[in-house]
């Protein structure tokens, strides 16, 4: 796992972000921010507030109060497409997935709208093939388990050739070893591409393996963060979320 340095400039940062659902505070002056090279774990329970940041970040949902800053540039009042374009792209955390079409057509729709340089179909390609998906690519993915389909949505993410990855509940409905496999992905992917991912997940071995930085929602507000051992060793967090306070 990569180290943060500190000197260095996030990526991603979204600052100060409330957002209200009528009487519902769903976040409260919430801050994170995501690195290059780094996977950063973002955790809570239930209703914790994780999925609507995610939206906040990526133009889904608006603000309170609040910025959104890619790349040091607010992006704060641009549309999905336009964050899409800067850098910005997204899995969803109940599988999003174009299912009569092949797994091939599901990335090539990403790699036509908004990839560059290289052609769309052997962008396609390459990306299938390195998520380790070329020998199903011509097979519909409605008729594809549900480790394979979420591995198509992550390929047609990966397709937008973002700057910041967002994971939504990446290993849901997967096996253990299918969740292994995805995390040995993601650090191979931010390692080769300098790419930062922010990973909203329940599963604590895959997080606690796979992050080097986790932040931690409860009732809207980030109530830690640090690295996994730290987040392991707060007494805040044990009880809110752990299940190991004393």
């Amino acid at each position: 796992m990569s180290e943060i340095d500190p000197s260095g400039a996030a990526v991603l940062e979204a600052e100060d972000i409330t957002v209200q659902f009528g009487g519902l505070r769903a976040l409260s002056h919430a801050t994170i921010t995501a690195h290059s090279g780094v996977i950063t774990g973002l955790i809570g329970p239930n209703g914790a507030g994780k999925t609507t940041l995610f939206n906040v970040i990526t133009g889904h949902q608006n603000t309170v109060t609040g910025a959104v800053r890619l790349g040091g540039r607010d992006v704060t009042r641009l549309g999905v497409h336009r964050r899409a374009r800067k850098g910005l792209s997204r899995t969803f955390q109940k599988l999003e997935a174009f299912n009569s079409l092949s797994a091939r057509d599901n990335v090539l729709v990403a790699a036509e709208m908004y990839g560059a340089g290289t052609g769309p179909a052997r962008l396609a390609d390459d990306i299938l093939e390195r998520v380790g998906l070329a020998d199903v690519a011509d097979i519909t993915v409605g008729t594809l388990p549900t480790g394979t389909a979420r591995l198509v949505e992550l390929a047609r993410a990966l397709a937008v050739r973002p700057r910041v990855l967002l994971l939504d509940e990446a290993s849901s409905g997967l096996t253990e070893e299918e969740t292994a496999a995805v995390g040995d992905l993601l650090i191979q992917l931010v390692a080769e591409d300098d790419l930062a991912v922010l990973l909203v997940e329940h599963d604590m071995s895959f997080v606690m393996n796979t992050c080097s930085q986790i932040h931690v929602l409860d009732f809207g507000q980030m109530i830690a963060a640090g690295s996994p051992e730290e987040v392991q060793g707060n007494e805040t967090v044990r009880a809110a979320y752990l299940g190991t306070g004393s």
